[in-house]
């Protein structure tokens, strides 16, 4: 029995959860599902792969009135990704009806989306710049909604849509019903979300923990020089099914890609400078096991839902806790197992620390060969010297050593010296000079040594070399007669 029929989902939604194999609700769904369907305002806090999706589009689909030509659910999204993630989850569940489903989001013909305006669409999926447009234009009526939904909102709010946001909501009648799902409800979300909505009840599903138990997590410590290297040993130890590595700017995963493929690693790259076809057409792909490798960044890694992808690398540390948990949420999702791999170099590890204090855990780490050093700052067998403490921890042993020797010349200076002009500096001084007096007098013995010993070798020479040793001996006893001079001097 499927357990969704106790929310009073029509007999047609059951058949398609079935057909996708869902029977039993998440911990979100059974929280947020309840209150949505009493039409009441919710604002859901739970991480990614916990089923928010289906959380917001079960009860709308339940609500939707096929026989109206007005658009009735509009669900705002911070990715084009995310939005087609969402379109292809809503056709799932619109088989065997009539709700028309329309995704808006740059990079698409707008012709083709005003084409497909004219069909009497039920349900818009929309990043927010692409809407406004279509707003613009009055090609969109959105005033007259039974469901406004924000998803991923504090992405949204990241990015810079907020005013865009409130442009919208606006726009939008009062009387419909506004959810909010978002992996984190910070302060700026719930400003926006009390500004918008009516009363909403707050939901939180405090699930990190059961989240990541599915993602087995690994650290492997390198230099960063021996990062690539670290990486593509990981690759041949494991040989992934599928996997994403996550690079920090584009530019990295243009280059990662490309030594990829110089080494035949089966890869392609997805970022923000892409095109929506060529962006597409990859993703496909990968969908499509045509790809064992995508390189992606930041930008992708809340719009991606590909089943079987089985680990996720960092290769570079992300600058947020909260974008760690997006970014190893790609696998592990809905029962199913995944491996999450962060290559860490020593400038990375105070970021590394803030991410296992939000997850409440200590990440298993493991030494690549070269180039790395234990906890305890101990160099291993790459004869890699490097400090492996924090950065505040290095730069005060460096204040410290810096305080010391200051304080070590000061305390010198002021015994030994006896004025900033004088010829002598106390007890060093007096050593320093009967040193070079000795110097002085061993040099002028040995100069009268050679002297004696080149006169001796001369005659026992040869006539061919005579020549080349009187001008040797001549330019040695110019120089011994300039040290005897400086010493007569002294």
């Amino acid at each position: 029995m499927n357990k969704f029929k106790k929310y009073g989902f029509n007999e047609n939604l059951i058949n398609n959860l079935n057909n996708q194999g869902i029977n039993t609700p998440t911990a979100v769904q059974e929280q947020t599902i309840p209150k949505i369907m009493k039409n009441k305002d919710v604002m859901a806090e739970a991480q990614t792969g916990t089923g928010k999706t289906l959380a917001f589009l079960l009860p709308m689909f339940q609500k939707f009135d096929t026989d109206s030509k007005n658009i009735q659910g509009l669900i705002l999204t911070p990715t084009r990704e995310l939005a087609l993630q969402i379109t292809e989850e809503s056709k799932k569940l619109a088989i065997n009806t009539d709700v028309k489903i329309l995704s808006v989001y740059g990079g698409q013909d707008i012709n083709s989306q005003l084409h497909k305006l004219k069909n009497n669409i039920t349900l818009v999926i929309a990043t927010p710049g692409r809407l406004l447009d279509h707003l613009n234009r009055r090609t969109i009526n959105i005033d007259n909604l039974s469901t406004l939904v924000l998803d991923e909102a504090d992405q949204m709010l990241h990015i810079g849509f907020k005013e865009d946001i409130e442009t919208i909501l606006k726009k939008t009648n009062k009387n419909k019903q506004t959810l909010c799902f978002s992996a984190t409800i910070n302060s700026r979300v719930k400003k926006i979300a009390y500004k918008f909505m009516n009363s909403p009840s707050e939901v939180a599903v405090h699930n990190k923990s059961v989240t990541l138990d599915a993602i087995k997590q690994k650290v492997i410590r390198c230099s960063d020089r021996h990062k690539q290297e670290a990486l593509f040993d990981d690759f041949d130890k494991t040989n992934p099914f599928m996997a994403i590595i996550f690079c920090r700017t584009k530019r990295r995963a243009d280059v990662l890609e490309a030594q990829m493929s110089e080494n035949k690693y089966l890869c392609n790259k997805l970022h923000g400078d892409m095109t929506q076809n060529a962006r597409q057409k990859v993703m496909n792909a990968f969908r499509e096991c045509k790809y064992q490798y995508l390189i992606a960044t930041d930008v992708a890694s809340r719009g991606l839902d590909i089943s079987g992808v089985t680990h996720i690398y960092n290769y570079d540390v992300p600058e947020s806790p909260d974008t760690y948990i997006h970014r190893i949420g790609r696998t592990g999702r809905m029962g199913e197992t995944g491996i999450a791999v962060t290559l860490l170099t020593p400038k990375d590890i105070l970021l590394m620390n803030s991410i296992e204090k939000e997850i409440r855990m200590k990440v298993p780490k493991e030494d690549y060969k070269n180039g790395y050093v234990s906890d305890d700052g101990k160099t291993t067998e790459s004869g890699h010297n490097t400090d492996f403490d924090t950065r505040k921890s290095s730069r005060e042993k460096k204040a410290e050593k810096d305080r010391k020797s200051g304080n070590d010349k000061k305390q010198g200076h002021s015994k030994n010296s006896k004025n900033s002009s004088g010829k002598s500096y106390g007890k060093d001084s007096k050593i320093g000079k009967n040193k070079r007096d000795n110097n002085d007098s061993k040099n002028e013995k040995d100069s009268r040594d050679d002297k004696n010993k080149r006169g001796s070798n001369s005659t026992s020479k040869s006539q061919g070399n005579k020549f080349e040793k009187t001008k040797g001996t001549r330019g040695r006893q110019t120089i011994n007669k300039s040290r005897k001079k400086n010493s007569r001097g002294r």
